[in-house]
């Protein structure tokens, strides 16, 4: 069953797939470049195409924006994670470091600001997908690099989401937050392949290319929340105090000229991958289950939960087999010392919840990251404890130390398949045996 699950994830992955997508929302009509939006014309004018953004899928998006217009009618660059690189002829793609940000990636961002900025005419394309918060990174004077890298650490490490980190390096930054329609002189469109939940403009990437509702006072008090005001790097305390004494100039807000310069377009999302999983298992077969909300909030929580409606479902449809599909975002809070990510985490969670059964369980990152690893995610079943006791395993200690790299390595339960060059969130695959064949 393990095969037929990666199967069905690989034609998740078809259906995100970024050249065609965004190649699929470009034309030319009577010489005019034309950007479709989901219910008419997003966009459209004369002259050239300035082509940025950032996201691990930014490479790819680029070379449909080459492929639909013409590579001699666009020029730009895009700022992409190591190992996410495309055939380009007009537009660069410039590698930087993810998930930690680097210098590579604060220099290519500032060279994006100053290409928007220096657009007179034509209209300006922005790209952007998963990663891109780490990837486009400008600091605002005087924070540093390692400023803006600790508070990220301390944020993630605290288990905050997505909305919570978004919001406080909106607030840190130059370009997200609309800085590039703060740049821009002329119109912009972006198109989006969203990897949160509920597809926010603002939030995917924290919103280069949209405007911000959040404020410096939200910015503090995600900081309050976690305990950070007196661990965070002086320099953010200051700036995000200051922004809230209205000594530091907002983000881009929706009702201010520079919002009206911008137009944003959800070109792809979780729920497009989840839509061609389910076709994709219908077509072998397999009965589906689509989950109607995202997983979210910590992972082992979200696991164990996944885990009990799984058995839910099975002993309510005893007569058929079903697959379980279901997306979204977990957070992981690290307490320990060992390897992983949100993926491998949830697998191993889940284990105890599914011991003994023929379900077979495949989490995975549609970027094919997970985690500071070179793993996607991981397969569990009923038999996953039995094979660890095995091997001298226990599932609870690695799930204490935040090791569940160590422990599906050693079982070979891995999934390995390198960056996919698209980013919607993660996957979860169950296949469920009908419950009156189970032993």
């Amino acid at each position: 069953m393990r095969e037929v699950a990666v199967q069905i994830f690989r034609a998740a992955l078809a259906a995100v797939h970024p050249e065609q997508l965004v190649a699929a929302h470009l034309r030319h009509d009577a010489g005019r470049v034309v950007v479709q939006g989901a219910q008419g014309i997003a966009g459209r004018w004369d002259g050239p195409t300035l082509v940025v953004g950032a996201g691990k899928a930014a490479a790819r998006m680029a070379a449909g924006a080459e492929q639909a217009l013409g590579a001699e009618a666009v020029r730009g660059e895009v700022i992409v994670a190591d190992g996410c690189g495309a055939d380009l002829q007009s537009v660069v793609a410039s590698p930087a470091g993810h998930p930690l940000p680097d210098g590579r990636g604060a220099a290519a961002a500032q060279r994006v600001l100053a290409l928007v900025a220096g657009t007179a005419r034509g209209g300006i394309l922005a790209l952007i997908s998963g990663g891109a918060s780490s990837l486009m990174v400008c600091p605002r004077p005087p924070l540093t690099l390692a400023d803006k890298r600790e508070i990220n650490r301390l944020l993630l490490e605290g288990g905050a989401d997505i909305h919570e980190l978004n919001t406080v390096r909106k607030h840190l930054s130059l370009v997200k937050g609309g800085g590039l329609l703060r740049a821009a002189h002329v119109p912009v469109v972006g198109l989006l392949i969203s990897d949160v939940v509920g597809d926010h403009p603002g939030t995917i990437g924290s919103g280069p290319s949209a405007p911000d509702p959040t404020t410096f006072a939200d910015a503090c008090a995600v900081l309050a929340r976690y305990g950070l005001m007196q661990r965070a790097p002086a320099a953010v305390v200051q700036m995000l105090s200051g922004g809230g004494a209205g000594r530091v100039a907002e983000t881009v807000k929706p009702d201010s000229a520079a919002a009206r310069r911008g137009v944003n377009v959800v070109i792809a999302s979780n729920r497009t991958a989840l839509a061609a999983a389910a076709r994709a298992a219908a077509a072998r077969g397999w009965p589906v289950h689509l989950e109607a909300e995202p997983l979210t909030g910590d992972t082992t929580a979200a696991a164990r939960q996944f885990g009990a409606r799984l058995r839910a479902l099975a002993a309510s449809r005893p007569e058929e087999p079903l697959c379980v599909l279901a997306g979204g975002e977990t957070t992981v809070r690290v307490r320990g010392p060992g390897r992983g990510g949100r993926n491998q985490e949830f697998a191993l969670a889940l284990a105890p919840e599914i011991h003994g059964s023929p379900i077979v369980v495949f989490s995975a990152g549609t970027d094919g990251i997970d985690g500071p690893t070179d793993a996607a995610g991981a397969f569990v079943d009923g038999t996953t404890l039995q094979r660890a006791a095995g091997r001298g395993l226990s599932a609870g200690a690695a799930l204490a130390d935040n090791d569940a790299y160590t422990f599906f390595s050693t079982l070979g339960d891995l999934f390995c398949c390198g960056p996919t060059g698209t980013n919607v969130m993660d996957l979860k695959i169950a296949l469920v045996p009908a419950r009156r064949s189970w032993a």
